[in-house]
């Protein structure tokens, strides 16, 4: 599904570790930020698609979330999550390369569809005003300091 959704942004950060270590904070960092109390209540309220956390930990093929299930995992590589509600259809896939100095970067990309007039207001209220971006922003940035 995530690469028939249309683009909606990307965020990078570098992380002072190799990869196996940035896969490491990763884990816990989208263990910690998707487990929230607040995102079961939104995810209810938007009626997200899962609306519970379940399956396996660390996050691994078939882990859920409120409002995202894990459907693939490339150990120090990629980690891609996929979720629906009743404005959108989404994915947030975060890709892990090794750089040449012994540190990596960690990018996410997200893609979502909006349908219909609702779908459309909601991505105004989220993605335009910076909402979004602003949480991948801080997400990213836990994964950084992590240690």
């Amino acid at each position: 599904m995530s690469s028939t959704l249309p683009y909606v942004d990307e965020h990078a950060v570098t992380v002072d570790a190799g990869t196996a270590e940035a896969w490491r904070r990763l884990r816990l960092g989208v263990e910690r930020s998707l487990s929230q109390v607040g995102g079961a209540r939104y995810a209810r309220l938007v009626r997200a698609e899962p609306r519970a956390a379940g399956g396996p930990r660390p996050p691994a093929e078939g882990s859920e979330f409120p409002g995202f299930r894990v459907v693939r995992v490339v150990p120090e590589r990629e980690l891609a999550l996929e979720g629906r509600h009743r404005f959108s259809t989404y994915s947030l896939v975060f890709r892990m390369e090794e750089l040449a100095d012994g540190r990596s970067r960690l990018r996410a990309e997200t893609r979502a569809a909006f349908p219909g007039a609702a779908g459309r207001v909601y991505r105004l209220l989220v993605i335009s005003s910076g909402g979004h971006a602003f949480g991948m922003r801080r997400l990213l940035a836990s994964c950084v300091r992590d240690a």
